[in-house]
């Protein structure tokens, strides 16, 4: 991934994202924030529920939309295991919760890294259920003294802004059902 130039935080000297999908409707993400865990800001462990604004702070990031489409979901991945996810018609346009089972995040720290595991299912969304997918990747990373850094795999010109169409660089396609 990318670090946005505008970005205040330096914990992070690299961030990695992995993506797949295992199984017809569902994604796989494995990111790995490389900084010292000293440095990191990461909110504590808690029950894994849905809830707002966490990309206020450490936060993971996919947003997902057919190849073709202007419609995009945006899933929301805490370390906490904390999640959201939410549904546009178009660019930032027309958002509402969107309705599926809670991921399955396995967060894990080391001295050097910290590790996000996910496994999404997707398959109740019909417009993505039988699609190939374009993805856009990303990641807000706090440091221990509050410094952000915006991390993606391609940022449009500008502020960073995840939900921009440049931000949706990776095409993973569809996996036919079992």
């Amino acid at each position: 991934m990318l670090r946005h130039a505008d970005s205040a935080g330096e914990a992070a000297s690299r961030v990695e994202v992995t993506a797949w999908r295992p199984q017809h409707g569902r994604l796989a993400l494995l990111y790995v924030i490389h900084a010292p865990a000293d440095e990191l800001k990461l909110p504590p462990m808690a029950e894994s529920a849905r809830v707002d604004h966490l990309w206020r702070h450490t936060c993971l990031e996919a947003f997902i939309r057919t190849p073709t489409g202007e419609a995009y979901c945006e899933i929301n991945l805490s370390p906490s295991t904390r999640w959201a996810a939410y549904r546009f018609d178009g660019y930032r346009e027309g958002m509402a919760n969107l309705d599926m089972p809670p991921p399955r995040i396995e967060s894990r720290s080391y001295p050097e890294r910290h590790e996000l595991e996910a496994l999404i299912d997707l398959g109740g969304v019909p417009e993505l259920a039988r699609s190939d997918w374009r993805l856009g990747l990303s990641a807000v990373i706090e440091d221990a003294d509050g410094g952000k850094a915006w991390w993606a795999l391609n940022h449009p010109a500008g502020q960073p802004d995840f939900h921009h169409s440049d931000a949706f660089a990776f095409d993973l396609p569809a996996v036919e059902p079992a």
